[in-house]
Parts: structure tokens; sequence; C-alpha cells
């Protein structure tokens, strides 16, 4: 950018030339990423009543009790989902871009003044309030009509349930990751590459599909192991598939992506000359593992949970289709009361998750500021 001002381009040619050009494998990215969000979302179709592929999963295994076409369902999903995966790898190539010099020095923000600068204060402020502030207003002014009504003995235990099994999930997405992520960086065969990338696959499967891959599993190893509860003394019945363990494992497929990418990066910056010269000092491996690596990417992992945290806290297919009875989250009660039409009892649930992500997210980026 700078060599083609130099050389007298204006900003719009540089712009046009320089920078789409350069962004492009990222804009792709990006736009794959929305697609693969939109399809694992539940919550604002089934509330507006769009047929998509997710209320059609729904729709036949609750609504029909057709767990066969649920399946058809989820297998079409997942290929079209594998598609836009595949054209998205496609489209980037082989294109890599990086720094000419290893004296790389940062654009520096440019200072508008005059109208530009109430432009571009009002076209972000315009994203903002639309996107947040309008919203949080109107959550806001419903809950003060409500909020009587909410505060009990059940909300709070809406408030543990949510909370728990996040916080459950998101540890073990954490220890997962950094286990996958240090085999990766010491070792060098095909397992290393090919392993991780199998693992963090689960982010990019819609939630309804990942729901019907887990019933499936868990119901066929409930009914496997129906001889062994017998010998325990229990009633042959679906144990496993209507625990909370079903859940937090469906979570853990989802979101480990999220834990691994975070931890990978911090093992990316620390590399491997800490590593190996503790070895060299005398140390094991496990040794050098708890003493050496996981002091240098404490904020990785921290970053890492918290990430895994907010995405946990607000899921919603897998919370609607894999939770055990009588179990509630603050994104289930609030996603019950929209359909049933009582929207203004919906926004202290919706409050709440808002409130625990805004926290979780200040902490992200204030905290992981003084590692």
């Amino acid at each position: 950018m700078e060599n083609a001002r130099i050389l007298g381009s204006s900003s719009w040619r540089i712009y046009f030339r320089v920078v789409l050009p350069i962004s492009r494998a990222a804009i792709i990215a990006g736009v794959s990423l929305v697609i693969l969000e939109v399809l694992n979302d539940y919550g604002v179709v089934s509330y507006y009543g769009i047929q998509t592929f997710t209320t059609a999963i729904f729709q036949t295994w609750f609504g029909m009790g057709d767990l066969q076409s649920a399946v058809k369902l989820s297998g079409t999903l997942m290929v079209i989902v594998l598609g836009i995966l595949v054209l998205e790898r496609i489209a980037r190539g082989r294109r890599q871009f990086s720094f000419t010099t290893t004296k790389v020095k940062l654009l520096q923000p440019v200072k508008l003044e005059g109208p530009k600068k109430w432009y571009a204060f009002s076209f972000c402020m315009f994203i903002f309030s639309i996107g947040f502030i309008i919203p949080v207003i109107q959550l806001v002014y419903w809950a003060t009509m409500t909020y009587e009504q909410f505060f009990s003995q059940d909300f709070w235990q809406l408030i543990w349930n949510s909370v728990s099994v996040a916080f459950i999930a998101s540890t073990i997405i954490v220890i997962m990751a950094v286990v996958i992520s240090n085999f990766a960086r010491l070792n060098r065969g095909m397992l290393a590459k090919t392993f991780p990338k199998i693992t963090i696959l689960g982010y990019s499967i819609p939630g309804a599909v990942i729901a019907v891959g887990v019933v499936t599993l868990f119901t066929a190893l409930d009914r496997q192991l129906f001889g062994f509860y017998e010998w325990l003394g229990l009633e042959p019945t679906l144990l496993i598939s209507t625990s909370l363990f079903m859940l937090v494992f469906a979570y853990v497929i989802r979101y480990l992506a999220v834990g691994y990418n975070s931890i990978e990066s911090g093992f990316d910056r620390i590399g491997t000359n800490f590593t190996e010269a503790s070895r060299m000092l005398g140390m094991s491996v496990t040794k050098s593992f708890f003493k050496v690596d996981m002091k240098l990417i404490r904020g990785a992992i921290f970053g890492g949970f918290i990430l895994a945290f907010i995405d946990i806290m607000k899921e919603l297919p897998l919370t609607l289709i894999l939770r055990p009875f009588n179990f509630d989250t603050l994104a289930t009660k609030a996603y019950q009361y929209a359909v049933d039409e009582m929207i203004q009892q919906a926004a202290i649930p919706s409050i709440f998750i808002i409130l625990v992500s805004g926290i979780a997210i200040y902490v992200f980026h204030h905290v992981l500021e003084k590692e």
C-alpha cells in the first residue's frame, strides 16, 4: 500500500488494485464462516417460520418421530457443508501473502478530518446501534416489565445449569486442545498433521447434524450395555443417552476447534526452543511441559477457555436436542419464551447471556494484556 501510494495511486485505486486482491483469501474464508454459522442456526429461523435444513431435522425428529429421515437430512446437510469447505479451499488455492522484509512497520492510521470523520463515525455507529445498542435497550425495557417473575430459585437454577455445563465442557476442551496441539508441535509425522485437522472439523458441522450423530451413537452404545446394566442390578434402560454426559460430549466435538486454534497459536509463538533448552538441562518431557510450556502459554489456554465458554453459553440446537429431561439453560429458556409468544419474558435470560459473555470478553481482552 505504501509503495502504491508513493507511485502516485489514489486511495480508491489502492483499495481495488491492492487491498482487495490481497484480502481475497480472508474474505472468502469469512464468507464461508458466515454461511456455516447460518446453516447451524435454529432459533432465529424457527422463530420467524423459515424452513431450513436445521428446522426440518427438528420437525422430522421431534414432530414426526422419524429418526431415519432426520439422519438422511443431516447427511445431505453434511455434504453441503463439505462442499462449501472444498470450494473455499479451491478458491483460496495456493495463494500466500507475506512480508518482503523482516523490518515490518504496521500501517499508521490516518486521522480523518472534516466531513470524512463524521461519515466514518456515522457508518460505524449505525452498524453498532442496529446490531447491539437498540436490541439491548429493547431487552432492558422488556426486563423492567417482567423482572418480578424471574428472580426465584428456578431462575438461579437456569444460571447454574448454563454456567456449570459450559465450565465443564470448556475445561475438557482446553485439556484436549493442549494435548493435541502439543503432540502436533513436537512430532513431524503424517499423523501429527492430519489428526488436528480431523479433530477441529466439528466446528464446521451444524449443531443439529452433530446432535443426530451423537444420539445415534449413544443409543446404540446403551443397547450394547443392557447386559452390563442388568449385571449391576439396574433396569435395562437408556442411561448414557439421557444424561448430561452426552450433551457435554457433543459440546466438546462442536467447539474443540475454538480452544485448539487459540492454544495452537500460543504454541506457535513460543516455538520449541525453550522446550529443547529445558531438555538439554536435564528435564524430562513431562516436567518440561508443566514447568516451561504451560507457563508460557497460560494466556492462550485462558483465552481458549473463555472463547469456548462463551460459545457454549449461547448454544441452542445441541442443547435443545440433547439436554436431559427438565434440564434448561438460559438459551433454551429464552427460546421457549419467544416461541410461546412471551417475548417480554425472554428478555431477562437473554440479558444474562449478554452479561456473562460480556464479562468473559472483558476478562479476555484486559487480563490477557498483562501476560
